[in-house]
């Protein structure tokens, strides 16, 4: 089982690993067969030491995903200025965000994620405002600074973001959520942020 490996964003380090495991519990049993039992069995710890840090099962799923969520916006926007180049921003978030969302351990945690919000509306909304409405929040405030600076003609940013990253998803999206076709290559998801950039730019940039 795939885990993750990317540096720990809490300083508290008994509660990462309590939602490192409980990750690995879920994406292994679904949320529904998940108990606390077993992922306090796991931890090698008991269920109060569980109950110490979070409410309950529900509440350590929301961890995780938020978790989940925090990592991937960090990828994608964290090493960009304010005044980064449109073209070059656009492409780093472009094949930032398919190289994680197209993965198969992102594809895991999105059906599970989905799968449990037919049951609990709660726990599907909480990954939507931590994960999408976020993300599309701060790529928003990159198209709406390079406006300012001259670069783009765009009259609501937000939903310029919601265009772009509907181009850079159209091709592969379904087919990954199917389980049709493997991860895409680094070659592949090139191509496509490229074509993505290109036609954005062509219907967004300055003349």
């Amino acid at each position: 089982m795939k885990t993750d490996t990317k540096p720990r964003l809490d300083a508290d380090a008994r509660r990462e690993a309590i939602i490192d495991v409980a990750g690995e519990v879920f994406q292994e049993e679904g949320y529904t067969a998940a108990s606390m039992s077993a992922i306090a069995a796991r931890l090698g710890g008991s269920k109060g030491t569980l109950y110490n840090y979070f409410d309950g099962k529900e509440a350590l799923f929301r961890a995780y995903v938020r978790r989940h969520c925090a990592w991937q916006q960090e990828e994608m926007f964290g090493l960009l200025t304010d005044d980064a180049d449109i073209r070059a921003a656009l492409t780093h978030v472009g094949r930032t965000f398919l190289g994680s969302v197209l993965s198969d351990f992102s594809l895991r945690n999105f059906r599970l994620i989905v799968a449990e919000a037919e049951r609990s509306p709660e726990v599907g909304r909480a990954f939507y405002e931590a994960g999408p409405l976020t993300g599309m929040a701060r790529l928003a405030d990159i198209l709406k600074r390079a406006a300012e600076r001259g670069e783009l003609r765009l009259g609501d940013p937000l939903a310029g973001a919601h265009q772009f990253i509907g181009l850079c998803q159209n091709r592969m999206l379904k087919a990954r959520l199917c389980n049709v076709t493997p991860e895409p290559t680094a070659s592949e998801i090139q191509r496509d942020v490229a074509l993505a950039v290109t036609t954005f730019m062509a219907a967004f940039g300055a003349a």
